[in-house]
């Protein structure tokens, strides 16, 4: 069952400080999404991996095309649909997450990894113990995890970052980057803890440049260069590099 279709994506932008010189992010991106699918992006630095993400989670308005994400309720057209609908998507549906965690001042590491469940309705003590389970499988030392995320080193930010984005188990998972700031050992962890913990109900779509974890996690691998998309594989079939940021 295809859960995302995304057809003719567009996104330029208008550059003010170059005299309003418009630049081209994506240019007419097709392409499905199967339920429970792990759909890996890949490309060089400047291709368009990130901007599609933030057009399929709507942090950028697409310019022209459409991003139909198929709900219990019917079909909803992520790109044009209003801001309520996207931020109900968001609430019930959707989880993102970037390379850079945003900071909540004066919050635990345990509690904002906990937070989204709690706000899923989940009562705060289970929500606290599934937030350690999930720093620990990501190594993150105990000892921090009533610290504040803001002292934390990028790598442990980052696996903050990734514990509270799947800590709920969304339907459809967007993740940029979420390896970037990894060691080898603690990837590996990273790549494990999205094996085990999420289900066969997540579909997932990642932005990745590490080739090992490409072939660990995806089932189809989709090529962008210069907004384009060249090709969309299975993993059996890509034979190709990914690009280093």
């Amino acid at each position: 069952m295809t859960i995302l279709s995304v057809d003719g994506l567009t996104k330029t932008f208008d550059v003010h400080v170059l005299g309003d010189t418009r630049v081209v992010g994506l240019k007419d991106v097709s392409f499905d999404v199967t339920d429970g699918e792990f759909l890996a992006i890949v490309g060089e630095s400047g291709s368009g991996k990130s901007s599609l993400l933030k057009c399929l989670y709507r942090t950028y308005e697409p310019t022209s095309g459409s991003v139909v994400y198929t709900t219990p309720d019917g079909p909803v057209d992520v790109a044009s649909c209003s801001d309520r609908a996207v931020m109900s998507l968001r609430r019930d549906a959707l989880g993102y997450t970037s390379q850079f965690l945003d900071e909540i001042p004066r919050v635990p590491a345990v509690d904002v990894v906990a937070r989204p469940l709690v706000e899923k309705g989940v009562g705060r003590a289970d929500a606290r113990e599934t937030a350690r389970t999930l720093l620990s499988a990501l190594s993150v030392p105990a000892e921090l995890w009533e610290a504040y995320p803001a002292t934390f080193s990028g790598g442990e930010r980052q696996r903050v970052n990734l514990a509270q984005a799947i800590a709920p188990k969304p339907d459809l998972l967007l993740l940029d980057e979420p390896t970037s700031a990894l060691d080898p050992n603690t990837r590996r962890a990273a790549i494990d803890l999205l094996s085990s913990y999420l289900t066969s109900d997540t579909t997932v779509i990642g932005v990745f440049h590490d080739t090992d974890v490409v072939e660990a996690v995806a089932d189809r691998v989709l090529v962008l260069d210069d907004g384009r998309l060249q090709h969309i594989v299975p993993i059996e079939a890509y034979e190709g590099r990914v690009m280093s940021e």
